[in-house]
């Protein structure tokens, strides 16, 4: 019987807040592939399974098209969370449109 992970997204009420902490009850990453895992065609899946296109498309969008930041932060038997940052657009506070 396969098991799935479980995530979580926390939104502020009024979007003041320009972070999105995203966090799941899987396993944890290793720091040597926590190390790796924004490099283009990395992965960890086996040979012709994956591209390993997909997290460093999506740092890419969001670092150098945003102007933000990603972060990964994992504990061992625990969780692991990734926090994106994303700065405000104008002096209402808006975000950028991600989506």
């Amino acid at each position: 019987m396969k098991t799935y992970s479980t995530a979580k997204l926390w939104l502020p009420e009024k979007f003041s807040s320009k972070t999105l902490p995203f966090q799941d009850n899987g396993t944890c990453i290793s720091e040597e592939v926590k190390s790796k895992i924004f490099q283009p065609f990395f992965t960890t899946k086996p040979s012709g399974q994956g591209t390993g296109l997909g997290l460093s498309l999506s740092y890419d969008i969001i670092t150098k098209g945003h102007s933000g930041e990603i972060k990964v932060y994992s504990q061992k038997g625990g969780y692991t969370e990734t926090i994106i940052t994303l700065p405000a657009t104008n002096s209402q506070n808006q975000m950028h449109e991600v989506l």
